[in-house]
């Protein structure tokens, strides 16, 4: 071997592994993914599927009934976290559901309950707690899969207990805050691109604050088309109506009932319905409701009051009644339903 050759080897071979190594780093950068969930390379490719629509104009005139994960799904994940919104969106779902309240520093928080006794390891008033205070809770402790919030349950039943706290490690992707309670703002901005269902907690004029910072929210995140907010209390929503008027919302209780029971039509430009099948004991969804609803030009977005309904079955019956969407406790059975329905025909 000549000198020059010998010189030229090393960096020959040098060059060759660099080269090896580059080309099994590009093959492999879609399928690379870091513990915190997220890709170890740099991608724009998002982690979740696109949803199919980006507005309430285009989720009312989908050409298939739509999927809402209510509360992230809270038969299948810890009610309002998170690990639940996220999960419900890898499954496939179209538009995401939330409850909100303030806590006592005025942040605007994705939380059903008025106290935190029924879901995490505290109690206490949510809005007599600061939003430190609130976050640092272990919002899937009394979850199971048979139940979404008992305390009669065998200890190992609940699978998620401890992930917050740092006991337990958390499933691959995922990190322990993704187990507590949350912020809007923070489920916003992971997932920026689809449309909310909001429902603002508590009675007028006391949650009025809530409403307030609602709308700025919405208004600062850019989510005017693409939130439909709604209250139990017909005032409160009237109030955010008031607040934010290029949002759509839905009837409350009283102007659903008034629809239900004496056919008097909501205001104009209330076009989604949000009702369960039954309202203490009274039947709600009928075929005759459905086929007055359409024809009066709205759509129907059931939310199943009882576990008998979420599942494959219940949810296919529920379309089968011909209902418009499924607001489900159980967002992956739901999404496979419409899938099934859709393919039917």
């Amino acid at each position: 071997m000549s000198r020059s050759s010998r010189l030229f080897s090393p960096l020959f071979v040098a060059l060759l592994l660099a080269t090896i190594s580059l080309i099994a780093g590009c093959s492999n950068s879609k399928d690379s993914v870091a513990e915190n969930g997220t890709s170890s390379t740099t991608t724009t490719a998002p982690d979740h599927p696109t949803p199919p629509f980006a507005t309430v104009d285009e989720a009312v005139a989908f050409e298939r009934p739509v999927v809402l994960a209510h509360a992230g799904g809270e038969n299948a994940h810890p009610h309002s976290t998170m690990f639940a919104y996220v999960d419900s969106v890898r499954s496939g779902v179209d538009i995401l559901d939330f409850d909100v309240r303030l806590t006592k520093d005025g942040v605007l928080v994705v939380f059903h309950d008025d106290t935190v006794d029924r879901t995490t390891n505290a109690t206490g008033r949510v809005d007599q707690m600061t939003w430190k205070e609130l976050h640092a809770l272990d919002a899937s402790y009394w979850f199971t899969e048979e139940c979404s919030a008992c305390k009669d349950q065998p200890q190992d039943a609940y699978i998620y207990r401890g992930i917050r706290t740092g006991e337990k490690k958390p499933p691959f992707g995922y990190k322990a805050e993704d187990f507590a309670p949350t912020r809007l703002e923070d489920v916003i901005e992971r997932f920026p691109d689809f449309v909310l269902n909001i429902e603002i907690k508590g009675s007028y004029p006391d949650s009025v604050p809530v409403a307030e910072e609602l709308a700025k929210v919405l208004e600062k995140q850019k989510k005017l088309d693409s939130s439909i907010v709604t209250a139990f209390d017909d005032k409160l929503a009237e109030a955010f109506h008031e607040l934010q008027p290029e949002v759509e919302i839905t009837p409350g209780l009283e102007a659903m009932t008034q629809y239900v029971l004496a056919k008097v039509k909501p205001a104009d430009g209330r076009r989604v319905m949000q009702i369960p099948p039954d309202y203490e004991d009274i039947p709600v969804l009928t075929p005759e409701l459905i086929e007055r609803a359409h024809a009066d030009g709205m759509v129907l977005w059931i939310w199943p009051n009882e576990r008998e309904w979420e599942n494959f079955d219940g949810y296919t019956k529920l379309l089968d009644m011909g209902v418009d969407g499924l607001n489900a406790a159980d967002p992956a059975e739901a999404v496979r339903a419409v899938k099934a329905f859709t393919k039917r025909g």
